[in-house]
This record gives C-alpha cells, sequence and structure tokens, in this order.
C-alpha cells in the first residue's frame, strides 16, 4: 500500500461531534492545569481528583457500568499531580515538566511501537459510534511516531537546562519552545495534508463507510485501490431475462484485477455526494445502457482482496429490454442459461467475486418452503 501519512485525506468526520466526545476525558486534566494557575498545585490536585470521581460517578448512574478508563484517567491524574507535589523545590521543580512530558511519551511509545494500543484503547470510550479502519489507525500511529520523537527531544532539552543552563533558558525551553515545535509539527501535518490533497485533487473521490455503510470519510480513488483497509461502497446488478437467463460481462484484458474473466452484469463504485440510487442507475446506463428498471436488494457483503475493501450493495433485477453493451467499459457481454453457468464453475471461467455471489443469488430466488 502506498504510504500516505494524513489522515486528512481518509477521514472527513464531524469534528464537533468528535471533540464532544473527548471532552469528558479531558476534563479533569483541563481543570487541573487551570486550577493549579489560580491557585496551587495541591489545591488543583485535589479539585480534579474529585471531578473524575465526580465524573464516574456521573457515568455509573446513567449507564450502570463501572467506566475504568475513568479511574485510569484519574489514577494518572494523581500521579502527574502527586509527583508535582513531591518535586516542588529547586532542580526537581525545574524537572516537573519532563516527568509530565515523559509520562505522555511513554503512553505515546507503548501505543505506536508495541501491539498494546493504549491510545486506542482509551479512545474507544470516547468515539463510540464512530470506526476508525486499521489503515486509518495506521496512518494515525505514524503521526503520533514523529511526534513521539519531538515530545523525546523536548525532554532532553528540559533535563540538560534544568542543569547547566540559566533559569531565563529555561523557561523558554520548558514552556515557550514546546508550542513553538507543536506549531511547527501542526504546520508541516497541515503543509504536507494540503500537497496531497493537490495531488489527488483530479482523482474520483469515493465515500468510506463502515461495515454498515454509514459514511466515515473520504479518499480518493487512487489510494483506495491500493491495499486493504478503505472501505467503500460498490453496487452489483443482476440481470435476467424473461427467460431467467443470467447477463454476464466479460471484463477487458488491459484490467488490472481479473482481466478476460466473466462477471456480474454490472460493477461500480459509488462517488462522493451521490447515493446508493444514483450510483447505481449511473453504473448501469455507463455499462449496459440500461435505464428503466426495477432493482430488488439482495445482501450487502464486505470483499476484500490484496488491492481493496469493498462493502458490497448486491441487486438483481428482470427485463425484456435489449441489452447494449459499452465496448469502452466492457469486453462483451451474454446472457448465460444458470445451468450452463454452473458447469462452468470452478474452471476459471469466472471472477471469484462472481462465484461467490452466484449460489447467493440462486438462494435468494429459490422458493421458500
Amino acid at each position: 500500500m502506498k504510504n500516505c501519512s494524513c489522515l486528512y485525506l481518509v477521514q472527513d468526520m464531524n469534528q464537533t461531534s468528535v471533540l464532544k466526545k473527548l471532552l469528558p476525558g479531558f476534563i479533569p486534566l483541563i481543570i487541573f492545569f487551570v486550577a493549579d494557575e489560580v491557585f496551587n498545585t495541591r489545591t488543583a490536585l485535589i479539585i480534579s481528583i474529585l471531578t473524575g470521581l465526580g465524573e464516574f460517578i456521573v457515568i455509573f448512574i446513567k449507564t450502570r457500568k463501572l467506566d475504568t478508563f475513568v479511574l485510569l484517567d484519574t489514577a494518572l491524574l494523581t500521579l502527574m499531580g502527586g509527583i508535582s507535589i513531591i518535586l516542588e523545590n529547586d532542580i526537581f521543580f525545574k524537572l516537573k515538566p519532563a516527568i509530565i512530558e515523559a509520562i505522555v511519551a511513554v503512553i505515546i511509545g507503548i501505543s505506536v511501537f508495541t501491539p498494546r494500543n493504549l491510545l486506542l484503547n482509551m479512545s474507544k470510550r470516547y468515539l463510540r459510534g464512530i470506526e476508525i479502519s486499521d489503515f486509518q489507525i495506521s496512518l494515525f500511529n505514524r503521526s503520533l511516531k514523529v511526534f513521539f520523537f519531538i515530545i523525546t527531544g523536548h525532554i532532553l532539552l528540559i533535563i540538560y537546562s534544568s542543569y547547566y543552563l540559566s533559569n531565563e533558558a529555561w523557561v523558554f525551553i520548558s514552556g515557550i519552545l514546546f508550542y513553538i515545535l507543536f506549531g511547527v509539527f501542526i504546520a508541516y501535518e497541515f503543509v504536507k495534508n494540503k500537497m496531497l490533497a493537490r495531488k489527488y485533487r483530479h482523482d474520483e473521490w469515493l465515500p468510506l463507510v463502515d461495515t454498515e455503510g454509514n459514511i466515515t470519510g473520504k479518499a480518493p480513488r487512487t489510494l483506495c485501490h491500493q491495499g486493504k483497509g478503505l472501505l467503500h461502497p460498490v453496487v452489483h446488478l443482476h440481470v435476467f431475462n424473461d427467460k431467467n437467463e443470467l447477463y454476464l460481462q466479460k471484463r477487458p484484458m488491459d484490467k488490472k484485477i481479473q482481466p478476460g474473466k466473466w462477471d456480474t452484469a454490472v460493477g461500480g463504485h459509488i462517488s462522493w455526494g451521490n447515493t446508493l440510487e444514483q450510483g447505481l442507475f449511473r453504473e448501469v446506463e455507463e455499462e449496459i445502457g440500461l435505464k428503466n428498471f426495477n432493482p430488488v436488494f439482495v445482501k450487502k457483503y464486505v470483499w476484500e482482496t490484496k488491492y481493496e475493501s469493498e462493502l458490497i450493495f448486491m441487486f438483481l433485477t428482470q427485463t425484456k429490454q435489449k441489452i447494449n453493451y459499452n465496448p469502452d467499459e466492457l469486453a462483451d457481454g451474454k446472457f448465460w442459461k444458470i445451468e450452463e453457468i454452473k458447469s462452468s464453475l470452478g474452471k476459471d471461467v469466472f471472477t471469484p467475486n462472481f462465484e461467490h455471489e452466484f449460489p447467493i443469488l440462486m438462494e435468494f430466488l429459490s422458493p421458500r418452503p
């Protein structure tokens, strides 16, 4: 799969919705930082711990479940605050920012360099209802790795300045420098995302979906066809004539996937901004020239190959119209007798996808007891 390190290209979620889901986990930490400026570290710690416990109780009352992640968040905050109180003098005071950042770095490091993704496990609590694919997680982890090395370098600078540099230099390094580095990192990601978006500006964009078909984002068609992970919707239409023969298309020899094989009458992607119905009728007209037909939904299922991940919406229809396939799209097309198809299964005549769908189609059409 092509290396694309921008979550921007493949994730177009509602930012307000995400913020609302993430905010509860950050409230105790935010309160700690604010209270630490207004009062003192000890008072701030007490207030934030009480906030975390209060949040835990409220969630338990509402859901009747013990939210272990709230307890973990509060315990982490207690550890951070406790260290701040214990090390509240001279050189140890100067090391406080490095210790706090080190805790964050350890969590990030475990998440991106080991199979135990602490950040992902914690985020599942806050991002309920939003499905993130393995590919999107890998993109996010690449950015986190960069941030891990930035924060690790900053920790080392804090330690060095605490022992060998002036107070003024320490103040700059432990505070302002971090925001400068973070700003540069955000700017770099932003510029990189814009450049990648520009690269794919002429590409067809496809919606990304979860396994139920809910849209979770969008991505260029080129990226969707460079490996597993970017699940996108596809429509298939099986066409019968009045003799109960099934129309199949022959894939052109220049196709990257299954060239020269016989396949479902119509198969195509749903473009970004199109409904399932719009995509289906567009593809059918483009490939076999059929305009007026009544599609019957059969099934949806996930189909994965080494090239892509598809959520296929399978339909069938029956028509008396003459079918004129588009030679720019298909190599050939004709109606097959069902027995003829059955006798050719497993002989490398049809695409694997069609051979998967054919028994589903036969079962759907079989008389119900």
